[in-house]
């Protein structure tokens, strides 16, 4: 059975696709699986922490949203007229983007679709809100698997977090046993730092225990601030932030959030950190300057960040930053700044490129579903057991 999965992640920041085509044929555990049952055993028993992960990532591709599908997206983060028709187009529009980036996978490979086991397609979160409302909560992600499966002649694996909700999890995040199976040392406390529109922290233990939570905004109220006064996409390695002053009074009201005081599991996204959320601190500000806010909004997000790692990862002599954030220098500067005692450094120095490692947890996501294996960490979302996660849609 082959071991090469694709894996498709468009996150919050809402820049665009990073894709990835993945070759597990090394993995120890994978091939014991293949070889000594053809038709996978559905076991849902906890993700085994300690196992190293051997792949090999053979080719990532990048596509960037048109800017219609991003104000689109951005826009159905927020309730408004229309949103069953408007959500359906778009998750249309996003899994034709998908098609697109696995085509260009495809291409820079010269291997055929049939050589490919399965595609994990993250879709697009639009609404995340674990807990809410009934006790049960919903987390959404746009998406249009059967489309992709149609487009591609690969069989896609989607709906990866709806299942750990309903077991009472967060839902989130999914990638801290697959940051312990790629980045961990023996003996060592490392942390792992996804920097995309929201920031998460996996905490890999030196006793081989492995615990994860969402930190607080990352990218997304930087980006917007950026697009919003400079009519740019992003702070190119925050180099704007680095002309400007951190507005103490501003930084310790943001700080004063409470999600960033709770005790993980705990995750969140645009449903908190948004535009309005930014605007309610800064209506009796009238005297600061764009710049200044921005290298606030830079200062929140590191320390924001660094409090978490100083709260849960005792001993940590490593920080892995991967993300778009891992590319943003005067971010990763003041994250140093912030955490004295701990090396912070790009996921690029342990292997994997920032943009890839995303994208690669949800292969191996796909994977775990395909062989019928778990895919979440109870002790990180908070579910009440290990669970087979997302849905088939066969080629």
């Amino acid at each position: 059975m082959s071991e090469l999965y694709i894996g498709l992640m468009s996150g919050t920041s809402l820049d665009g696709v990073d894709a990835v085509l993945v070759d597990f044929a090394e993995d120890d555990d994978s091939q014991a699986s293949s070889s000594k049952n053809q038709t996978p055993t559905h076991n849902a028993s906890s993700v085994n922490a300690n196992s190293r992960l051997n792949l090999k990532v053979l080719s990532h591709a990048a596509l960037p949203f048109e800017q219609d599908l991003k104000l689109t997206l951005l826009a159905l983060n927020a309730p408004a007229d229309n949103e069953i028709h408007r959500a359906a187009l778009a998750a249309n529009a996003l899994s034709a983007v998908y098609a697109q980036a696995v085509l260009a996978l495809l291409d820079n490979t010269q291997l055929k679709v049939t050589q490919i086991r399965a595609i994990g397609a993250h879709g697009q979160t639009v609404r995340h809100q674990p807990g809410a409302h009934d006790g049960i909560g919903y987390t959404t992600q746009l998406n249009n698997p059967s489309l992709l499966a149609e487009r591609t002649g690969i069989s896609v694996v989607a709906d990866f977090r709806s299942r750990d909700i309903a077991a009472g999890g967060q839902g989130a995040p999914l990638v801290p046993v697959f940051h312990q199976g790629v980045f961990a040392q023996p003996n060592e406390t490392i942390g792992v730092l996804n920097i995309g529109g929201i920031a998460n922290l996996s905490v890999l233990q030196a006793k081989g225990d492995v615990i994860g939570f969402d930190c607080g905004p990352g990218n997304a109220l930087m980006d917007y601030w950026c697009m919003q006064h400079r009519g740019l996409a992003y702070d190119d390695d925050g180099q704007w932030a680095r002309t400007g002053q951190v507005h103490g009074p501003l930084l310790q009201a943001m700080l004063s959030e409470p999600f960033l005081q709770e005790a993980p599991p705990k995750s969140t996204g645009r449903d908190l950190f948004h535009a309005q959320w930014l605007a309610s601190h800064l209506a009796n500000l009238n005297d600061i300057s764009a710049v200044d806010v921005q290298s606030t909004l830079t200062e929140l997000t590191a320390l924001a960040c660094a409090n978490d790692v100083l709260r849960h990862a005792h001993g940590a002599k490593e920080l892995i930053v991967c993300g778009g954030g891992a590319l943003n220098g005067f971010l990763m500067e003041r994250l140093q700044a912030a955490l004295s005692n701990c090396k912070v450094l790009s996921s690029t120095e342990r292997g994997m490129p920032p943009l890839q490692v995303e994208a690669t947890a949800f292969a191996w996501l796909a994977r775990q579903t395909v062989l019928g294996l778990a895919g979440n960490a109870p002790k990180v979302t908070g579910a009440k057991g290990a669970r087979i996660l997302g849905g088939v849609f066969p080629a």
